[in-house]
């Protein structure tokens, strides 16, 4: 049951079809997990936290620095030093009361990925690595949660979501491979439009919810490539890799 605060709060979600009031239930009841607080992480965040998803965990190890204030729109000069996930469930319990948020100022490993993802209704990454990447995607795989991954580079950012529990959905190795050794690209070695940041993870926060209260259509095997450059989205089939050693059917014992 919604409250009347609650009504008029999430009125605008309500009166939309696809949701409704047992949608918007749906997200009041659900428990996302967000890696990275970062520029994707930060708008996810606000409009994850608007929409009234019941209880955020935040992971995240690094602490604010004055030249994360360019695209991380969750904090401000007077934060800066501070735990990001610390400074940012701050900012989100200023926004919402009905979100329950935990801070988890740790680094996500695959010693400790399964543990902390546990229980999780859908999985945000939003992370700046791709060793943390791959153990946040394998995790997911493992505990049967969708995966809603993003990244931006420069002028360009990537949109998908792995269900590849599935028998013809990909996970996320079936589009990466398996070398978790190779060289990551930072966003301060090539730098990164703030407001790319602000649209991917804008659109992040929009799978999340379509994987709580699906509507419209089934983007799971999909890649969306943003390009700011051209002006130009373009959408990718992403196949199930048969030889994929992650995701691949194992014969019955």
């Amino acid at each position: 049951m919604l409250s009347d605060a609650q009504l008029d709060r999430y009125a605008r979600h309500i009166v939309l079809r696809e949701i409704g009031g047992g949608g918007q239930a749906r997200l009041l009841n659900s428990h996302v997990v967000v890696i990275g607080a970062g520029g994707i992480g930060s708008p996810a965040l606000q409009y994850l936290a608007a929409a009234g998803i019941g209880r955020l965990t935040i992971i995240d190890d690094d602490h604010v620095d004055l030249s994360n204030l360019q695209r991380q729109t969750l904090f401000g000069t007077a934060d800066i030093g501070r735990a990001k996930a610390q400074a940012a469930a701050d900012a989100i319990a200023r926004l919402n009361l009905d979100v329950a948020v935990v801070p988890v100022v740790q680094r996500i490993t695959t010693q400790n990925a399964a543990k902390l993802l546990a229980g999780a209704t859908v999985v945000l990454d939003g992370c700046d690595n791709f060793a943390t990447r791959l153990a946040v995607a394998d995790a997911a795989l493992g505990l049967c949660i969708p995966l809603v991954s993003a990244a931006v580079a420069q002028f360009e950012g990537q949109l998908s979501v792995y269900r590849g529990w599935e028998p013809t959905l990909p996970c996320y190795r079936c589009f990466v491979g398996n070398d978790p050794d190779r060289a990551d690209a930072s966003c301060a070695d090539q730098g990164v439009l703030g407001a790319m940041t602000g649209m991917v993870g804008s659109m992040a926060a929009m799978e999340v919810m379509r994987a709580i209260v699906p509507f419209g259509e089934e983007t799971a095997g999909k890649l969306l490539i943003v390009d700011a450059l051209e002006f130009r989205f373009r959408t990718l089939s992403l196949p199930k890799d048969p030889g994929c050693s992650t995701c691949r059917p194992r014969p019955q014992q």
